[in-house]
């Protein structure tokens, strides 16, 4: 009998992307077929076709904020999951053929985005250079070792995927920069909590009365679950319209963070539960396990409902 297939993943392509450099960091994908996808809204039709097993997309960037198409994407069509997080630091470098001086350098191939966060670098060390834009940063290390231009701004996969020599490495006018990518797959059972855990949602709140988004935010808060991101995108439907994308610290395991879903449930319009996850950890950072205010931890509403069922029974209390 043939053996099953390796897994197939895809990423926001082209090859030698942060995309293709952030996916090496899922020991599963090291197994799989690795497939660069042209655009977010293919990479995720074809995981909902069941053409692939998981995509690995864009969310966010330090920078630049929410990539809205993502958002977009997630919450049109049949339902998908995110089942882990992978943050990557935005490390461009300035790369070019064997050769190459930094001198000599008269043209540089780099997508708009890249050229941006790299602004005050090109004015420092090549302001005679001419600036192209290009798709992706995989085009622009394409384009320099092809010799269409002197050099390119990329990612280190890319200079290394095309054998470029980097002449300057760490580029970026904010050093700190990081772009934060998702696991997006079919719906499943989520990854057993951690204790260390992040839970996203998309909700779309009741427009027709007065402090709809307050009553949202409230069933997280009373209940002590930390809401780390909020972010807000149109509907398509009228203007006014929106849907809010939340990340929650917590698994939707947890009692008090099941019990905020709840809540949510009836309170807002429509829930769509985006998935559970493990919270992304640097190399030799401590495992920062949630630790919730007093009263807010998972054995608190345990002692509570005990408690009330004491009472209701007419035990000693």
């Amino acid at each position: 009998m043939p053996g099953t297939p390796p897994p197939r993943f895809l990423y926001l392509g082209p090859e030698g992307t942060f995309a293709e450099q952030a996916l090496q960091a899922i020991p599963a994908a090291a197994h799989g077929v690795q497939v660069p996808a042209r655009s977010v809204p293919e990479a995720l039709d074809a995981v909902r076709a069941g053409e692939a097993d998981a995509a690995l997309v864009p969310l966010e960037n330090s920078i630049g904020g929410a990539v809205g198409g993502t958002l977009d994407e997630m919450v049109n069509g049949e339902p998908l999951i995110i089942s882990r997080e992978v943050v990557l630091p935005v490390e461009f470098v300035l790369a070019a053929r064997a050769g190459t001086t930094l001198s000599s350098v008269r043209s540089v191939a780099a997508h708009p985005q890249a050229s941006t966060q790299c602004r005050g670098w090109l004015r420092d060390h090549l302001p005679d250079a001419s600036v192209v834009d290009v798709l992706s940063n995989g085009a622009a290390a394409t384009a320099a070792a092809e010799g269409t231009y002197d050099a390119a701004i990329c990612a280190p996969i890319g200079a290394q995927r095309h054998r470029l020599t980097i002449l300057a490495d760490k580029i970026a006018d904010h050093p700190d920069a990081v772009t934060r990518f998702v696991l997006v797959s079919r719906p499943g059972p989520p990854p057993p909590p951690t204790g260390d855990d992040v839970t996203s949602l998309a909700v779309y709140i009741a427009h027709d009365r007065v402090g709809a988004l307050l009553a949202v935010l409230m069933e997280l808060a009373v209940r002590g679950v930390n809401l780390t991101r909020i972010e807000s995108r149109p509907t398509g439907e009228a203007l006014g319209r929106y849907a809010f994308f939340l990340d929650c610290t917590g698994h939707v395991a947890d009692a008090r963070l099941g019990e905020a879903l709840q809540g949510l449930r009836r309170v807002c319009a429509d829930v769509r539960f985006l998935g559970s996850y493990p919270r992304h950890r640097w190399t030799g950072e401590p495992d920062r396990a949630q630790e919730a205010a007093t009263g807010h931890a998972d054995r608190d509403y345990a002692d509570a409902a005990a408690w009330l069922a004491r009472l209701r029974a007419g035990q000693p209390f």
